[in-house]
């Protein structure tokens, strides 16, 4: 972002009109003719290789999520907006007995109730009628019982990468910083990554992967408090699903985290945005991460829902990253490439992604927090200004934890 504003900055010098130019005594002036069309060139060949970048990613996602639902169509389909969703289920909150009744005699059939601890609230799971398409079922639902919140249980995906496979969880041991307790929601860690607690809420949880171990292993040599996991995927095909998060989240929050790192991405749900405001409402700072997208993709959520702490990343040259996504706001930036973490299997690997960046940022509010400082102020104190003078659409607020390169070699195999 920077270069293109210098280009800019020179075009705009050596375009000006030659009356605006210090003419000296016995120094020819010269022609600015060829500087510009190089400049111009230049500037031409960047912008277009840019714009097939954002091209590209756009056709990726798109692709991604086709793949995805094609391979796995026993467990996942499309709700009413075409995002991918845990197929032939509903979800329902404040339904009222007569309305979850009329469901029933709908052919909607009653799954479960489940109580989000540590939240205060309950979500009713409906199975969808034989031969209803889930984006038919929403519409069903919502004449059936307009006073409800009715919802598909859409899937999350992780906004990074690193290489390998997962691996069998062992026993974790604590590991504590000097900040506040922070919660993940993510795959789990391996034996590797020392953290304090871990649940599952998916099938096959906890089962660690190389993106949850990656996340843990940044937040906990980033000086983060006591770190808990939520493993939200474990072996389950539609892991990552809004209730699964939700769940995750209220377990956090009912077990003492003030910070909730959340490096995943996915469409506006209801479950999920009344879980954040009810852990918002208790005094928790939810950080989440704009997704690999583009800047051509939707929205990302959670980072979009008010409130949230939006991150972005920046590459080892304090550049954005291509490929970061967007979100309705955006707070900050830190680091998503040429920096390290562990894999499930103990080695240090390079990672790439705004996944990365999130815990680097959530690390920084839980050492604010757990040494009594108001993280809003420490952070915009630390925060370097990059892009636009104060606040931008590319970096936000600025650049924290710029220094940070993850976890150091004598840490990893």
């Amino acid at each position: 972002m920077r270069r293109i504003f210098l280009i800019s900055a020179v075009l705009a010098m050596i375009a000006a009109p030659l009356s605006a130019q210090i003419a000296l005594p016995g120094v020819q002036v010269p022609d600015v003719g060829g500087v510009l069309d190089a400049t111009t060139d230049v500037l031409d060949r960047t912008t277009n290789e840019a714009q097939r970048t954002v091209e590209k990613l756009a056709r990726d996602r798109v692709r991604t999520i086709d793949r995805l639902v094609r391979r796995h169509r026993d467990v996942i389909e499309r709700d009413a907006r075409g995002a991918p969703a845990r197929r032939g289920e509903i979800l329902v909150m404040d339904a009222s007995p007569a309305a979850l009744a009329a469901g029933e005699a709908a052919g909607f059939a009653l799954l479960s109730r489940e109580e989000v601890e540590g939240l205060g609230f309950t979500v009713v799971r409906l199975r969808v009628p034989e031969g209803m398409d889930l984006a038919d079922a929403e519409g069903a639902l919502a004449r059936l019982m307009p006073e409800a919140t009715v919802a598909p249980d859409n899937l999350h995906f992780q906004s990074g990468d690193t290489a390998g496979a997962p691996l069998v969880l062992a026993a974790t041991a604590a590991g504590s910083g000097s900040g506040a307790p922070v919660g993940m929601i993510d795959g789990a860690p391996g034996k590797a990554v020392p953290v304090a607690a871990i649940r599952g809420f998916a099938k096959g949880a906890p089962y660690p992967s190389n993106h949850g171990s990656a996340i843990a292993s940044l937040l906990v040599h980033a000086g983060a408090g006591p770190v808990r996991v939520a493993d939200v995927y474990g072996t389950d095909q539609a892991g990552g699903n809004a209730l699964a998060m939700a769940k995750g989240l209220g377990w956090l929050v009912g077990t003492g985290s003030k910070v909730v790192t959340i490096s995943l991405v996915g469409p506006r749900n209801p479950l999920l945005e009344r879980a954040i405001e009810a852990a918002r409402r208790r005094g928790v700072v939810v950080v989440a991460a704009v997704g690999n997208g583009g800047p051509a993709a939707p929205p990302a959520y959670p980072a979009s829902y008010d409130g949230v702490v939006a991150v972005t990343a920046v590459d080892g040259r304090r550049r954005a990253l291509i490929e970061a996504g967007r979100a309705l706001h955006l707070d900050y930036a830190a680091p998503g490439a040429n920096i390290h973490g562990i894999d499930a299997r103990g080695k240090r690997v390079g990672l790439r992604g705004t996944s990365f960046a999130t815990p680097l940022v959530a690390a920084r509010v839980s050492r604010a927090i757990g040494q009594g400082h108001a993280w809003r102020s420490a952070l915009d104190a630390e925060a370097e200004d990059l892009g636009r003078e104060g606040h931008d659409d590319t970096y936000g607020r600025g650049l924290v934890c710029g220094a940070c390169k993850g976890v150091p070699k004598k840490s990893g195999g």
